[in-house]
């Protein structure tokens, strides 16, 4: 790992980017591209698939999950690919070429530490709800601000079926304030959500049969709120940072959610 300093820091692992692309069949010519991932991905298992050499997939993913630690811009792609790791096909192993060829152009890519001078903790949570083409699951992400900066992400499918988009996004909810447990803040946390049902659960003292099967994810999410420790703003979807973790958006989105979010250039003309 590599900390550049440029009267500021950037997180960045570019040697090994650059080894990774060098050195899996990308020649000088193959071109690069904009995302990691194509928009509307339909990768799952399915009968008709042709299989693909699995120890060379998985030794490429393993290599990608490394590159993701710094490299948020990848985490969602890497995330989806990781699920078929003891039965690749062809097409899964064109996902994870799609990855290296955005690294190609990219590899120069890390996180941005900035002093900004104060002490907020801020949370963006998006949930894609039965995302999963294989099995229906929804996909959770979240990214945690410290002090401007940002600090721990997270792209996860969820382990159970929600019934609904606020089910889901109340899920994920959950899971993106136990980061809060390390972060210690006199401010409440603001957990920015662009799911208004799922908010009005989060107030909704009355427990309806609705929404009791997810009570130990409620109970949890409620005594965090009584005891001030987190607020839950409403954020519109366009500017809601965590689409990244959740789903592959269009260029132009991922591109300025990725400055929003500190990843830089490191060698970008200053």
């Amino acid at each position: 790992m590599r900390i550049i300093l440029v009267n500021r820091e950037i997180v960045t692992l570019f040697s090994e980017a650059r080894v990774i692309t060098g050195t899996n069949g990308l020649s000088d010519h193959a071109p690069g591209i904009d995302t990691p991932s194509e928009q509307n991905p339909k990768l799952g298992l399915y009968p008709d698939q042709v299989p693909t050499d699995k120890e060379r997939y998985q030794r490429l993913v393993g290599k990608l999950i490394y590159l993701s630690h710094t490299r948020l811009d990848i985490a969602y792609a890497v995330r989806i690919v990781s699920q078929f790791m003891y039965s690749p096909s062809e097409d899964h192993m064109s996902a994870v070429m799609r990855i290296l060829r955005y690294l190609k152009v990219t590899y120069g890519k890390g996180l941005m530490f900035y002093k900004y001078g104060h002490t907020d903790v801020e949370e963006y949570i998006d949930v894609d709800w039965v995302g999963s083409v294989t099995d229906r699951h929804s996909m959770s992400g979240y990214f945690t601000f410290v002090s401007g900066s940002l600090v721990t992400w997270r792209s996860k499918k969820q382990k159970v079926v929600s019934r609904s988009s606020a089910e889901a996004e109340y899920r994920g909810m959950a899971q993106g304030i136990f980061e809060r447990s390390w972060v210690w803040n006199q401010k409440p946390m603001d957990l920015y959500c662009d799911n208004k049902a799922a908010i009005a659960i989060v107030h909704n003292h009355v427990q309806h049969d609705r929404t009791k099967h997810v009570k130990v994810d409620r109970h949890f999410v409620k005594e965090k709120l009584d005891a001030e420790i987190i607020s839950f703003p409403f954020i519109s979807f366009e500017y809601q940072l965590a689409d990244v973790l959740t789903k592959a958006v269009s260029t132009t989105v991922f591109l300025n959610s990725l400055d929003k979010l500190g990843m830089r250039d490191i060698f970008a003309p200053t």
